[in-house]
């Protein structure tokens, strides 16, 4: 039987788009069943303790762009740490990869090129314009699901993700959580993989005594 991993993600998320690649191969390699869950990371943040980069106390905020520099070395990848249409409004592309799944259409190749758009490309994907675009490129109906994005039934799977993130106790993204155990960060990619690869029981919370 497949394991089952939820993959907790944004759009506006570099640590998300740097393990998204890492994450799909590892899962693949194991044939693990795999549950695309865009999220709002604010509210996440808020409701966890966390807080926005603004707000973070200012040698965190340095750390993170020490960070980003080393591990887009680590995985060979492109990516501005100060892309020009960054921070925005996620809202739109995350629903847009939702108004995909709801569709019943694969968003492996969607998801990979929104997140090139914002750490690669510097594309605007608060525009709708540019999210039908992409959508387009991939070779899914564009317009349609730039209308859908933004409609009702994907916001309310939207805020569904996120009761769903705080009920398994995620605090970030990425996140994977294999069969309930939550693996947080794509630094954390490498323990997924031999966690798939032992076919251990999930990891729980140990009480003290």
């Amino acid at each position: 039987m497949s394991r089952h991993i939820d993959y907790y993600f944004s759009t506006i998320s570099p640590w998300s788009f740097l393990g998204h690649a890492p994450f799909l191969a590892v899962a693949r390699a194991h044939g693990a069943d795999v549950a695309f869950r865009p999220v709002a990371l604010g509210p996440v943040f808020a409701e966890t303790g966390g807080l926005p980069l603004s707000k973070r106390a200012p040698p965190r905020q340095h750390y993170r762009l020490l960070e980003l520099q080393r591990w887009r070395v680590k995985r060979n990848v492109e990516l501005h740490v100060h892309p020009r249409h960054w921070p925005f409004d996620a809202t739109r592309a995350d629903q847009m990869v939702i108004a995909a799944l709801q569709a019943g259409l694969p968003v492996d190749a969607l998801v990979a090129r929104i997140f090139s758009g914002v750490w690669q490309r510097q594309e605007n994907l608060a525009d709708p314009d540019v999210l039908a675009a992409i959508a387009d490129e991939v070779g899914l109906p564009g317009s349609t699901l730039a209308l859908a994005s933004e409609g009702e039934p994907a916001a309310t799977a939207y805020a569904e993700n996120r009761a769903r993130a705080l009920a398994a106790e995620v605090f970030g993204a990425p996140a994977y959580v294999l069969d309930g155990e939550v693996f947080w960060g794509q630094d954390r990619i490498d323990l997924l993989a031999d966690a798939l690869a032992s076919g251990r029981a999930p990891y729980r919370p140990i009480p003290a005594e």
